[in-house]
């Protein structure tokens, strides 16, 4: 285990473990807890507290940071409005309190955000689609395209169709597990505490904040603090669980205190955190995914110019295609082969074999017409290609 020290800075120098990684994020993700969200003892909406981190993020889309927002309170905020507030409930119930929450949790959040010009696109998923190949591609390329309309995507549990075994179950998991898919750089787990502590501060006196871990083991693992409140899920546990999940994924997770006032801006003068750092970027994690656990389909083989190009960090383009086999589809990894049977690369393709052997030699331009539609001008992005060593 490597956990390190702020090296004698003060949380709130200039020098901070969190000012760089969040000052630098290009791609965030911002989870937010029903406890955040929604006051325990009355079960009603903390607006103005909601109203300021909305501001946040319109001062972060200032600095030309993409944001993606992963919201608990649909249950919550649907448990006052039937009037389930303070009893166990079955899952039925759960569910009906989240078909009734999720409406008013959006309009909420489309007010808030709405304030400040921008405009939020709802997204509900379960595990299974973050399981399922074809419903995974489904959903990161609408994230990735609501990003590119500049839109802020506001991410929840669709807990109205979710059964317990296809159930996140937290929003700390789902939120790194967002983070892998659309391959963020910085994930904010907005909590009741600064960060990890090496025993519970609340029982504790003694406990010391963690600034920076590089590595999870069992001893960290170990400091996970006491259970969540009654409209939580999570707890230090699951943020723990969403650390690994993040920093295997190259990115970098963040676990500061939200039950401040504009608590992203208290991140970027210094407020005291603790930071998770991965080993690898988001894309450096993703090649070594596609070259390590992804099976290849099928095979497309290119000519000198296309593997020129691949070799120099370029898209594999249609044109440079000269053959394939295999019945692979959209989204599947293949091999790249040159036309003397050699690898070349490996990569996930945008089309399918039909589809790829209907665009071999045509220009990107083409493709839609050929088609008649199109994922790209790309038959493989860069960015999900890894070139074979030799």
């Amino acid at each position: 285990m490597s956990v390190t020290s702020l090296k004698g800075e003060s949380p709130n120098s200039e020098g901070t473990a969190m000012k760089p990684a969040l000052a630098d994020a290009k791609r965030l993700i911002i989870k937010v807890g029903s406890a955040l969200l929604v006051d325990e003892t009355t079960g009603k909406l903390r607006r103005a507290w909601l109203e300021a981190l909305a501001d946040d993020i319109a001062l972060l889309r200032e600095r030309g940071v993409e944001v993606i927002v992963v919201s608990s309170g649909a249950i919550a905020m649907g448990r006052r409005l039937l009037g389930l507030d303070h009893r166990t409930i079955s899952l039925a119930d759960k569910q009906a309190a989240a078909a009734t929450g999720q409406i008013s949790l959006s309009q909420v959040w489309q007010e808030a955000l709405g304030r400040n010009g921008l405009t939020m696109a709802q997204v509900l998923v379960t595990l299974e689609d973050m399981e399922g190949r074809r419903r995974y591609l489904n959903a990161r390329g609408t994230l990735n395209a609501l990003l590119a309309h500049g839109a802020v995507p506001l991410i929840n549990e669709n807990d109205t169709v979710a059964t317990e075994e296809i159930r996140f179950g937290d929003n700390d998991r789902l939120g790194a597990k967002v983070a892998h898919m659309i391959s963020a750089d910085t994930l904010v787990l907005l909590s009741d505490i600064d960060g990890l502590y090496t025993a519970d501060p609340r029982k504790n006196p003694d406990a010391q904040l963690i600034p920076e871990v590089r590595e999870l083991t069992s001893d960290i693992m170990g400091m996970a603090g006491a259970a969540p409140t009654m409209y939580s899920s999570g707890g230090m546990v699951t943020k723990l669980q969403a650390a690994e999940i993040a920093m295997k994924s190259g990115c970098r997770m963040i676990i500061a205190r939200g039950t401040i006032y504009h608590p992203l801006k208290a991140q970027l003068d210094g407020a005291p955190n603790t930071v998770f750092l991965p080993s690898d970027t988001p894309l450096a994690a993703r090649r070594h995914w596609i070259a390590t656990s992804l099976k290849a389909s099928g095979v497309i083989i290119v000519d000198a110019g296309a593997a020129k190009a691949m070799r120099a960090g370029k898209n594999l383009l249609a044109a440079g295609i000269s053959g394939v086999d295999g019945g692979f589809k959209h989204g599947d990894a293949v091999r790249v082969l040159d036309d003397k049977g050699d690898e070349v690369a490996r990569g996930i393709t945008s089309y399918g074999a039909e589809e790829t052997r209907l665009l071999m030699g045509h220009a990107s331009g083409d493709i839609e017409a050929t088609l008649g539609f199109t994922r790209g001008n790309a038959v493989i992005h860069s960015d999900d290609l890894v070139v074979t060593e030799g």
